[in-house]
């Protein structure tokens, strides 16, 4: 039930005392177990950075020296709709917030009435000169303020405000992860460039073989056997090939939509050129926390759902009101504007819920069950953040030794070809020698390039797990300093 009373010297008293007060907790940010360094050796292609030698904020991927993958990280940035609508997302945060900053502030309305009016002939208490009918003219304003005794629209303002700021996290996560896709993409692209240079070279090496097969059997040295198997393995190399290219195919179309072009029109040119493995500075685990927009959205999210406590804890005490109303009224059109026609109404009003029946209490046992929540998916966020590092860099590491066994293995398997080729010109094996290096010489080639694209991409994700990407001019930077300046 909500009654309205006249407000008491006690309340007045309490106003004075109490008025403003907060009733949300303490803020403190989640605790989670952060290690001195990150689980690295030291041979892998990263540095300790120091202070002033962060991984770059803004343009990461310029350290792989790719000039077509700096001109579609700027159309992406420009044309993703993905990013377009976390932008939307953040403005309507900003709005949010901007909205429950107006409740420190009045609330001023204005207005006006004409109406033609009838009363029944068995209205109670109708006197007997009361016209039937009759006009009314009004012409009025009122102002109303809500005294912030307890605290609740200051908790409102900072769970708008916190909102606000993990929306321009989020925007700057979702920059991020779209930039470390389109770089991953534009490698495997390159990759797969590589995989039909080398497939078109294997084919000609096969077309020649295959002649070569042809003219020994037409001279009687060589069976047809040999060149089934020649011709088999130059439909392969086809195979292969073709393969590949609708591969690239596939990985040029997701970069298509990724920068907001339509992928039928949408061409890359072909590049072969190796892209170099760049060395990335690691920093100590700690700035990882303030350096990974995902980390600071869910960290937000937590004093967002904390500051809701005090709104839910408001709920318990009244909320006092100061009201004011004034204009004119008549029932005559001129002279409306009129001394003897004004009215006006002042006074405070009191409300309180008197039994509610535990819905303030369930209320506020919500929001400190929002509370732990929101804690307990920080935690998992950062614990994940430390995870992705790591996992990073122990693909680094170890495809590092394992690139350099594989052109080992490559060069190896290129010698035993060059060899088995020799000894059949010589007429010393059969052709199956043969076909047995071509195969294993183009599998540990093939190999070989998946490895150096494996090292690519897992150096995009560790920057990606470092929060490379989050620069510091952006939205979010932006949004904290408005924070700031309505915290004074």
């Amino acid at each position: 039930m909500r009654n309205e009373r006249a407000l008491p010297a006690l309340a007045l008293l309490a106003a004075a005392v109490l008025g403003g007060c907060a009733l949300a907790p303490h803020y403190e940010v989640p605790k989670v177990p952060v290690a001195d360094t990150y689980a690295a050796h030291d041979d892998g292609p990263w540095q300790p950075a120091q202070p002033s030698d962060q991984l770059p904020r803004d343009g990461w991927w310029k350290s792989y020296a790719e000039p077509e993958l700096d001109r579609l990280q700027d159309e992406l940035k420009q044309n993703n709709t993905d990013l377009a609508a976390a932008f939307a997302h953040y403005r309507q945060a900003q709005a949010y917030s901007a909205q429950a900053r107006s409740q420190y502030f009045p609330q001023i309305g204005a207005g006006g009435n004409v109406q033609r009016d009838r009363q029944s002939d068995t209205k109670p208490l109708r006197g007997a000169t009361s016209p039937a009918y009759y006009d009314s003219y009004t012409v009025d304003a009122d102002i109303g303020y809500e005294v912030d005794l307890w605290g609740k629209v200051r908790a409102s303002v900072e769970a708008g405000r916190d909102e606000a700021l993990a929306a321009a996290a989020d925007l700057a996560s979702v920059q991020l992860s779209l930039q470390a896709q389109l770089a991953g993409d534009y490698l495997q692209l390159r990759d797969l460039d590589q995989q039909v240079q080398l497939l078109r070279q294997s084919m000609d090496a096969y077309t020649k073989a295959l002649q070569l097969t042809q003219t020994r059997h037409a001279g009687g040295i060589a069976s047809g056997l040999d060149e089934a198997r020649a011709q088999t393995q130059l439909s392969n190399a086809r195979s292969q090939l073709a393969q590949a290219q609708a591969q690239r195919e596939l990985m040029q179309h997701a970069i298509a939509v990724l920068v907001g072009a339509s992928p039928s029109s949408f061409q890359l040119e072909t590049s072969t050129q190796e892209v170099a493995l760049p060395s990335i500075p690691l920093g100590m685990p700690s700035t990882l926390l303030q350096r990974r927009p995902d980390i600071a959205a869910a960290e937000r999210r937590v004093a967002e759902a904390n500051a809701r406590i005090g709104i839910a804890r408001a709920a318990y005490f009244p909320s006092l009101t100061l009201d004011a109303q004034g204009g004119w009224q008549s029932d005559v059109s001129s002279n409306l504007i009129n001394a003897t026609n004004r009215f006006w109404a002042i006074g405070p009003s009191l409300l309180y819920d008197v039994f509610d029946f535990g819905k303030r209490k369930a209320g506020v046992n919500a929001a400190k069950a929002a509370t732990d929540e929101a804690a307990a998916k920080y935690r998992g966020t950062v614990l994940g953040a430390f995870q992705q590092v790591e996992d990073s860099l122990s693909q680094l590491d170890h495809l590092g030794s394992a690139h350099d066994d594989q052109k080992a293995a490559a060069d190896a398997a290129q010698h035993a070809l060059d060899l088995a080729m020799n000894r059949y010109r010589a007429g010393a094996v059969d052709y199956l020698d043969v076909v047995q290096a071509q195969t294993t010489a183009l599998e540990a080639q093939r190999s070989l390039l998946d490895l150096d694209t494996h090292r690519l991409l897992a150096s995009v994700q560790l920057v990606r797990a470092l929060g490379g990407g989050w620069q510091a001019g952006d939205d979010y930077a932006a949004a904290k300093n408005d924070a700031a300046q309505d915290a004074k």
